[in-house]
């Protein structure tokens, strides 16, 4: 879809941006359970017929929305910033913005992020890294293991937080629910229900945005020592030639 240039509109003030905007809205709204083009017609007071003159099929929105979501990640110019800087500000504003939009997290890895928008990250990213010296597999590993990080330490907040809105309970019901749940499970380990017990008493918000940025702390950190072990160490990690493939292949059997 992304080679194909967008149609004009049939009638007058319904384009495929409108289409977008407003599948976004549904889907901050009440999730993507909820987003069919039927719900997405009604809500633009237009038939279906009119949506698939710009879309497809239901698939290829979602790979629309998915992109808008990432024009929305903040990149400063990579000539003049660095490789650390970038690589913070990335994972903050990803951070961010999925806590916006929790419902794309479902969205990420099933499905190609062909866009403009997401090229247009990784473009950025890439530059940036050229720039500082990251060649060869680190070049081609270091923005996946940053973009890894910041999904599997967001998944687990936005899942939190909708399970507790789907509790029904306060923050306050739901916490003493769970430290009593924690203190039964836990009652053969009581250096963990001390550990909870004073992790509980201080403000989750806060607790949350320290441990990213500790965890991000610790990704910079390795990153540099890879960057400085040079080319020749980072060599291992790079994929075996296709006459390597097949050798190894061919002692196996």
């Amino acid at each position: 879809m992304w080679t194909r240039e967008s149609r004009p509109a049939k009638s007058p003030g319904l384009s495929r941006d409108q289409i977008v905007r407003a599948a976004m809205e549904i889907l901050d709204a009440e999730g993507v359970d909820a987003l069919s083009m039927r719900r997405l017609g009604a809500k633009l007071g237009s038939g279906a017929t009119s949506l698939y003159w710009h879309i497809a099929h239901k698939d290829e929105l979602m790979e629309l929305v998915m992109d808008e979501v990432y024009g929305e990640v903040p990149l400063p110019d990579p000539a003049v910033t660095s490789w650390e800087d970038m690589v913070s500000i990335f994972a903050y504003g990803l951070r961010t913005t999925l806590s916006e939009h929790p419902w794309v997290i479902s969205l990420i890895g099933s499905r190609p992020s062909l866009g403009p928008r997401a090229m247009n990250l990784s473009s950025r990213m890439q530059q940036v890294f050229e720039r500082a010296g990251f060649t060869g597999p680190l070049l081609d590993y270091t923005l996946s293991t940053v973009l890894a990080f910041v999904l599997g330490w967001t998944g687990p907040e936005i899942a939190w937080r909708a399970a507790r809105e789907r509790s029904g309970l306060t923050g306050e019901e739901l916490d003493a629910a769970m430290k009593e749940t924690v203190h039964r499970a836990a009652r053969d380990y009581p250096e963990l229900v001390k550990r909870y017990d004073e992790h509980q008493a201080q403000d989750p918000e806060v607790i949350q945005a320290l441990a990213f940025d500790f965890g991000l702390t610790c990704l910079l950190d390795g990153l540099r020592v890879r960057l400085a072990a040079g080319k020749e160490d980072n060599q291992r990690f790079a994929p075996p030639s296709t006459a390597e493939h097949d050798e190894s292949t061919k002692n196996m059997m």
